[in-house]
């Protein structure tokens, strides 16, 4: 291997140089154009993988500018996420950061703060990661109420791995394992989480950042297991499979899923008769739950008062 060199004042290895990258610094808010936000990012991860329209970069740039307003670095901070989609956009973020194996990220993130409970320890997963096959992991965390942050992106897919039908895919939605359409009753995660103890739960939407951000803050404020299932979009292998139209088409039908906004446009004439067939079931967004009782860190005797 040839040794390292030095690119824009970043020292890159030598499998680095012999591929040609070059890794750019991370200038912040002097680049323009940039918010805040931007001097958190890993720059040299770029380009992201993402899809145009995907509603998990909406949700990543809204998380970034929450923890840009309240933390100088992010040296205190560590994100841990699973694998989907969603749990790769961890790895753009310029903090402590753990890439685990499939369904089980809240299993390490559990570990991770009983041996550092000093750390605000964020975990990002999706509805398949998080519900299918870490769904057992899911309320046992909640269970314990040990003081973590859990956002869940719920876009009802597969979307990494091929559309694959997923715990919270509606019914009658047509996915690459079923082909005839969702016979399957989608989890209702929020419900499910409360149920099994997580004392802070809300839900929020890709469409409205806004409310987001104030929820994401709220979450991180609390203390213990904070649980917010956040509706995002895969354009791709859920929005085009099913019809569902583009982008902007999608976040769209997040709009008419939000209770107060669909019981106003259901009282409006239209010109033209509305779709029959709801993208997605009328939910209640918001802080849907919120209560205080001792973390397993409190009941361990772990105070992390060392930070």
């Amino acid at each position: 291997m040839q040794a390292p060199m030095v690119v824009d004042g970043t020292s890159i290895g030598g499998d680095e140089q012999q591929r040609g990258v070059t890794l750019a610094p991370c200038p912040g808010d002097e680049r323009p154009g940039a918010g805040s936000e931007k001097r958190l990012l890993r720059y040299a991860m770029m380009p992201h993988m993402l899809c145009p329209g995907c509603g998990h970069g909406i949700v990543f740039e809204a998380m970034l500018r929450v923890l840009a307003e309240r933390y100088e670095t992010l040296d205190t901070v560590a994100f841990v996420a699973g694998i989907g989609c969603s749990s790769r956009v961890v790895g753009y973020v310029d903090a402590c950061t753990l890439h685990t194996t499939h369904g089980r990220p809240l299993t390490f993130a559990t570990g991770l703060k009983l041996a550092r409970p000093e750390l605000d320890v964020v975990v990002v997963t999706g509805d398949g990661d998080g519900l299918s096959i870490g769904g057992n992991h899911l309320i046992h965390a909640a269970r314990r109420n040990i003081d973590l942050t859990c956002v869940l992106f719920n876009n009802e897919i597969y979307g990494m791995t091929g559309g694959q039908l997923a715990p919270t895919t509606i019914t009658g939605a047509y996915t690459s394992t079923s082909p005839a359409g969702n016979h399957e009753r989608p989890f209702d995660a929020a419900k499910l989480v409360e149920a099994a103890g997580a004392t802070f739960v809300a839900r929020a939407q890709s469409y409205r950042t806004q409310v987001f951000e104030d929820i994401f803050a709220r979450a991180l404020d609390h203390k213990g297991f904070s649980f917010v299932e956040v509706m995002t979009d895969c354009t791709e292998y859920f929005g085009r499979t099913n019809r569902l139209g583009n982008g902007a088409d999608l976040l769209f039908s997040q709009a008419r899923a939000e209770q107060a906004i669909e019981t106003d446009l259901a009282e409006r004439p239209t010109l033209t008769p509305v779709p029959p067939k709801a993208v997605r079931p009328v939910m209640e967004m918001g802080v849907l739950h919120e209560s205080r009782r001792p973390t397993l860190e409190e009941a361990m005797g772990l105070t992390g008062e060392q930070r």
